[in-house]
């Protein structure tokens, strides 16, 4: 045998290690599944043995045929895009005002002197205490539904988006300053990198906060969404129908967390942070 098709050969060692590490990356991703599996049981045990009311608390296998009834009559794809098309559109408002505002607001002792106590006041206003005056002011139609979503998704974007500017590290600013960085570029190369963390932190958590605004926004006049279906399932006193709409709420939130978590390392592949996984 030459050496040359001596060197062509595999490593038999290479085929196993991949495999090993393939098992290592299923089985990490997998025990996110351990808790959920362990609650569906106890869930579905305790409601077998009749230590709950089945008409109060559904186990979980008569969800599943409620779910499918559901899904069989297009009925619950109706309702998760419409809730869907309105928590984008109100978190893209939300968040690109907050954008705006926090830049000037982290920019700017002046501006935040002006602007930052009156929004600090305004974010301790509950979501429900919205609702009657969006009512008077906007009608029923799309237009209050919308604004309380962006109104949920605003301050958690501005308030971390604030904090990740006027937190970047002096010695990077003086650093851009001797390289000649000013004004706009200054922004663009120093501040908005430095504060993305930041940025990322408060976006996943506006997110969560436009679902959750969603089901009170939904309560203005839907006839549609997964508020409605809340609403309808309280109103029948059907409660599977209210656990359906609450677990769909959690899938769709667990979802575009995981998108924007997806983009977050994507984007931020640069930093160089502690990671205590194993490799």
């Amino acid at each position: 045998m030459s050496l040359s098709s001596t060197a062509a050969l595999p490593a038999p060692s290479e085929a196993p290690a991949g495999n090993s590490l393939r098992w290592q990356t299923l089985a990490s991703k997998g025990q996110g599944l351990i808790v959920p599996v362990i609650l569906l049981i106890v869930w579905e045990s305790v409601v077998r043995l009749g230590w709950v009311s089945a008409h109060l608390l559904p186990p979980p296998s008569e969800l599943v045929f409620t779910l499918a009834d559901l899904g069989q009559s297009g009925a619950i794809f109706g309702h998760i895009g419409v809730s869907s098309l309105r928590v984008a559109i109100g978190f893209s408002i939300g968040a690109i005002l907050a954008l705006v505002v926090g830049a000037a607001v982290g920019l700017s002792r002046r501006v935040e002197a002006l602007l930052d106590p009156t929004f600090q006041a305004i974010r301790a206003i509950p979501s429900l205490a919205w609702v009657p005056l969006l009512l008077l002011w906007l009608g029923i139609d799309e237009s209050p539904k919308i604004t309380l979503i962006a109104i949920g998704a605003f301050f958690p974007v501005y308030l971390n988006f604030v904090a990740g500017i006027q937190n970047v590290d002096r010695k990077l600013v003086e650093v851009g300053g001797i390289y000649g960085l000013s004004g706009r570029k200054l922004i663009t190369r120093i501040f908005l990198p430095a504060s993305l963390p930041n940025l990322f932190t408060g976006l996943r958590s506006g997110l969560s906060l436009a679902w959750m605004f969603l089901v009170a926004a939904e309560l203005i006049a839907a006839t549609k969404g997964l508020g409605y279906l809340l609403t309808d399932g309280r109103e029948t006193g059907r409660a599977d129908l209210v656990i359906v709409a609450i677990i769909v709420l959690a899938l769709l939130g667990k979802f575009s967390d995981s998108l924007l978590c997806g983009l977050e390392r994507r984007l931020l592949a640069w930093r160089d942070v502690f990671d205590s996984r194993p490799s």
